[in-house]
């Protein structure tokens, strides 16, 4: 006889429906926590990062203006136990970092480091000539993460709109990798993990931002958002991907060229190309590996009928697939957002 879990995973969601008029408080409960679509959070989270905290994940955004549909947050943070369905926690910064005039605080990337969680951020406007990166730090996933200032602008580390951070220690190392369209680079942390030491180390080419590496079967795995993230439901962004036997590089694609060409990359989601779907995937999250042993990444996205918020605000909702990984490489089913009932991330 099937287990009730293998039953669910088995029975389609029209099933589910047939199985609720006889029992519908539970038939309905397991349906929202096996069965999911897209998008699993709305209106906003751009940008976002995940981190794993005990039996729950925290999930953070850049700073956004909802305007009428939910007003002003910074660096919202929301949380979930299954990925599928999250609540919202507020926002995660105590005030707003003052080393800048003006700006936005963009596209954090929240990690654990040790007791406390670090938050890199990027401090940027539209066309800022000297955007930079920042760090906070909290003692909670929720917050609140207090200020420790600039790590470095775009002028002091040589590259021109250093925005788009991304923390990873390695040999018991720290290491930050950012850019946005003039090269991805990396560098070494002091210990602290507050400044860049040593030279700088450019990954890849000019075509790509929002970096995050991922290691996996011997291989570092680099991920990068090309094209353009912000113009609705003419978006043209999507993720590409490379992979290294080495952090630093060299990092090729899939047909082996060098992710330092602007035409490189092996594609992993794009938008979609029929039906309505979801215009600008992109920006994806740290990949997350369930109790199956699947991995799941969470990114953005715009739905092609509705991509703004009534303000004008780019309304880029939180979408979530598995990773199909074929012969060592990464791609979302049918390198698209699904659009359809899903199976959801196997969490105990």
């Amino acid at each position: 006889m099937l287990s009730t879990l293998t039953f669910l995973l088995l029975t389609s969601a029209s099933t589910f429906d047939t199985i609720s008029k006889n029992n519908t408080v539970y038939a309905q409960e397991l349906k929202d926590t096996l069965i999911y679509t897209n998008p699993v959070f709305e209106p906003v989270l751009a940008d976002p990062t995940v981190v794993k905290v005990g039996d729950e994940f925290y999930a953070y955004g850049t700073e956004d203006n909802w305007g009428e549909e939910g007003g002003y947050h910074l660096v919202l943070a929301i949380k979930s136990k299954d990925l599928v369905n999250w609540e919202m926690v507020g926002n995660s910064m105590a005030k707003k970092p003052d080393w800048k005039e003006k700006g936005g605080i963009w596209a954090p990337d929240v990690t654990q480091v040790g007791d406390q969680f670090f938050m890199y951020y990027s401090f940027s406007t539209w066309g800022d000539p000297n955007p930079g990166v920042g760090l906070a730090i909290a003692d909670q996933p929720e917050g609140p993460f207090v200020d420790q200032g600039k790590v470095f602008d775009s002028e002091e580390i040589g590259v021109a709109n250093s925005i788009d951070p991304f923390y990873i220690e390695n040999d018991q190392k720290k290491y930050l990798i950012w850019g946005s369209f003039h090269g991805l680079y990396m560098t070494e942390l002091t210990s602290d993990g507050k400044k860049p030491i040593g030279e700088k180390i450019q990954v890849a080419g000019n075509h790509l931002e929002a970096a995050y590496v991922y290691e996996k079967n011997g291989y570092f795995y680099l991920f990068g958002s090309a094209g353009t993230c912000c113009e609705g439901a003419n978006s043209t962004y999507k993720v590409l991907v490379g992979r290294s036997k080495n952090l630093e590089g060299p990092y090729v694609d899939q047909n082996g060229k060098s992710m330092l060409d602007s035409d490189s990359g092996t594609l992993l989601v794009g938008a979609n190309t029929s039906g309505n779907g979801y215009a600008g995937p992109g920006h994806n999250a740290e990949i997350v590996t369930d109790s199956e042993g699947q991995d799941w990444l969470l990114y953005h996205g715009m739905a092609k009928q509705k991509p703004k918020l009534l303000n004008g605000t780019n309304r880029r909702v939180l979408l979530l697939d598995k990773i199909i990984w074929t012969s060592g490489w990464p791609s979302i089913a049918g390198r698209e957002p699904s659009t359809s009932p899903q199976e959801s991330p196997i969490l105990e």
